[in-house]
């Protein structure tokens, strides 16, 4: 049995690299670019007004003029306006090009406009206000994203900006989640007294959708000779096996013996954790990647989060992923000597402090918790008891942080 700390640097050891692919940048969020992209014109690509409000000469204002004849209205998209006497202004909207004999904009709130005439109402203006400068956000040419940024909604937009309508993104592995064991009965038939739906291949299905990764999923009966075959066409099709349950040292637990004879190379099997603690890691020659998480519900959770996706970012070269802790905001006892990872709430202090509240559950089997609760907490190996005020790291699942 190995450290959690060790677990990780063997999975991440196997971190590999899927190459990229070119898809159309509404369809990249969620993904990882792997190009460089630049501004094809300034940002912005003019100087742009940023308040609804008239337009003049700073040096007429100077001068001594506080009324000035409105000679025109301009919208944003239009061209801009030339030829502005001293005495004249613009009246001009939000997004529209500055004219370039015009240098400040004064808002409507602090105007009079009556009969064609604009009256300031306000003894002090800065020169330059309300505009936003062409070029001050990035040049012409210069990179404005890097390979290994997330696409976010706001680098979607930056993106559009440029006119890339193509764009070079990480290719994600191949992901196939299996579940096993005849007790498992699908989502809508009705169990026997002794059966249970499935859920573990669901929830795994709704965590990789969020990080925008679309998964096969199988089921595996109890069947030595079944688990082999659909284990080894897996193995042949899919990059990462996401294996839930079956990995025990029960009497139908087909799925160790059957990775095996398959010869998938067993990196690990049990790390000295709660939740989780059978865990099995592999890897075949091919280079398919196998994470065989525990089948209980709060443990495979547990594992994808702790384990699966870390290896996920490093292998699509996903950069600057920060790590969260948070303050125990509670008192905590742990006995055995297992890292605990505890199911917490989380909230924030009115000082800011990212506080992690205990929900304590009836073990690993037990998911309601997870529909209540936002993150584990990682609790050292080295201590039993944990005091309110202490911090450490969280890995959030219901929260975006």
């Amino acid at each position: 049995m190995i450290t959690v700390e060790e677990a990780e640097r063997l999975i991440l050891a196997e971190a590999g690299d899927y190459g990229v692919e070119i898809i159309p940048f509404e369809h990249a969020l969620g993904r990882v670019l792997a190009e460089n992209i630049k501004a094809d014109r300034d940002l912005p690509p003019f100087n742009r007004v940023t308040m609804d409000g008239i337009a003049i000469s700073f040096q007429s204002f100077e001068s001594g003029m506080k009324a000035f004849r409105i000679k025109a209205t301009q919208a944003a998209g239009d061209a801009p306006v030339n030829y502005i006497e001293p005495d004249e202004c613009l009246e001009i909207m939000t997004g529209a090009a500055l004219p370039a004999s015009l240098d400040t904009v004064i808002r409507y709130e602090d105007l009079e406009i009556n009969n064609g005439s604009a009256t300031l109402l306000v003894s002090e203006i800065k020169k330059g206000q309300n505009i936003h400068l062409q070029g001050t956000d990035k040049k012409q040419g210069e990179i404005i994203l890097t390979p290994g940024q997330l696409i976010t909604p706001g680098v979607i937009s930056l993106i559009a900006s440029v006119g890339e309508t193509e764009l070079r993104v990480k290719r994600i592995p191949r992901v196939v989640i299996i579940s096993s064991g005849d007790e498992l009965v699908e989502v809508a038939a009705t169990p026997s007294p002794y059966q249970i739906r499935r859920s573990n291949n669901y929830t795994i299905q709704a965590v990789l959708t969020r990080l925008g990764l679309e998964a096969g999923m199988l089921h595996i009966a109890d069947d030595p000779e079944i688990t082999k075959q659909t284990l080894l066409q897996c193995i042949h099709n899919y990059d990462v096996i996401l294996l839930s349950g079956g990995i025990s040292m029960g009497k139908f637990d087909y799925i160790p013996q059957a990775l095996n004879e398959l010869q998938v190379n067993k990196v690990f099997h049990k790390v000295q954790q709660r939740p989780g603690k059978p865990f099995w890691f592999g890897r075949h020659d091919n280079g398919s990647i196998v994470f065989a998480f525990p089948g209980n519900p709060v443990a495979t959770f547990m594992c994808l989060h702790r384990y699966f996706i870390p290896w996920l970012q490093v292998s699509t070269g996903l950069s600057g992923k920060s790590q969260v802790y948070a303050v125990l905001n509670q008192d905590f006892e742990f006995k055995p000597p297992l890292k605990y990872f505890l199911q917490v709430k989380l909230n924030y202090s009115e000082q800011g402090q990212l506080l992690a509240t205990p929900v304590e559950g009836n073990g690993s089997g037990d998911f309601a918790n997870l529909a209540d609760t936002d993150a584990f907490m990682e609790l050292p190996l080295e201590k039993n008891e944990f005091k309110r005020g202490e911090v450490y790291r969280v890995w959030p699942f219901n929260q975006l942080l």
